[in-house]
């Protein structure tokens, strides 16, 4: 199992955010969030988002850290990417 953040650079709600992704399914994506104790509502179409303060637990259990661009990159390559626009 390999899913990926990028940095916490994000902003809102007056913190900085990150996004974890999985290069294989949905399914892979929530089992890696609910070990992390993430809550479903924190899953935004194709990712969870996640706050600054658990970036470093993510990486302890296994995220691979890239880039934001990168991130993006692994995620369409894998055609799980959803797009605002198309969820509606």
């Amino acid at each position: 199992m390999v899913v990926y953040i990028d940095p916490p650079t994000w902003p809102g709600h007056g913190q900085l955010w990150s996004h974890l992704i999985s290069d294989v399914s949905y399914e892979e994506l929530h089992g890696f969030a609910a070990g992390l104790g993430v809550p479903l509502r924190a899953f935004e179409r194709d990712h969870y988002d996640l706050p600054e303060a658990r970036y470093a637990d993510a990486v302890r259990l296994g995220a691979v850290e890239v880039s934001s661009r990168e991130l993006l990159a692994i995620l369409t390559r894998a055609g799980l990417r959803r797009r605002r626009n198309a969820m509606r």
